[in-house]
């Protein structure tokens, strides 16, 4: 997903908007989850791109979207740009020396 959006739109209130807004972000996010993965891929991972407009758009973690758009309808912005791209992504296993450890301090 590439998309601008806006703050402020017509008969609706700033706030709603700023609401809505993530909402729409996190349904597309949750729509792509549910979609089969590739063979060898654990789970979907996100690459995500955020800013005031395309070319000041800087990375940041999926998780870190809803604090980002709450920053700029702070900043009251007028509206801002976003970019999501969708991996299939595998889990890394601990090295054995972090295992270890770990168990080592809880017994």
């Amino acid at each position: 997903m590439k998309k601008t959006f806006n703050f402020n739109v017509p008969n609706k209130k700033r706030d709603r908007q700023v609401e809505f807004t993530i909402h729409q972000i996190r349904k597309y996010m949750a729509r792509e989850r549910r979609k089969t993965l590739p063979e060898k891929a654990d789970f979907w991972g996100f690459d995500c791109k955020i800013g005031e407009n395309e070319k000041g758009a800087s990375a940041i973690h999926e998780k870190e979207i809803s604090k980002k758009i709450l920053e700029f309808a702070a900043q009251e912005l007028e509206s801002f740009y976003i970019e999501v791209t969708v991996k299939p992504e595998t889990r890394q296993k601990k090295p054995k020396s972090i295992e270890q450890n770990i168990s080592d301090e809880s017994e």
